[in-house]
Parts: structure tokens; sequence; C-alpha cells
């Protein structure tokens, strides 16, 4: 996938599921680290 994308799609889900500050930047490496691991 590529990076830009991935990117984009990880901000969109830390933007919803993140609480505060310190929260979406947890949920977005998540995400990110998940999109890139499955190789999607």
């Amino acid at each position: 996938m590529n990076k830009l994308i991935r990117g984009l799609i990880a901000g969109y889900g830390a933007k919803k599921l993140g609480g505060g500050c310190l929260g979406t930047i947890v949920v977005f490496i998540i995400i990110y680290w998940a999109l890139g691991y499955s190789g999607c």
C-alpha cells in the first residue's frame, strides 16, 4: 500500500477514535503499523 494512502487512512481513523492529543497519536501509530504489517 502506498505510504501516503496508508497515512491518510491512519489519520482518519485516529481522528475518529483518538480521545485526546496523545490518544490520537497512539491510534495513528497502531493503525499505520497494522496497515503496513497486513501488506494491504
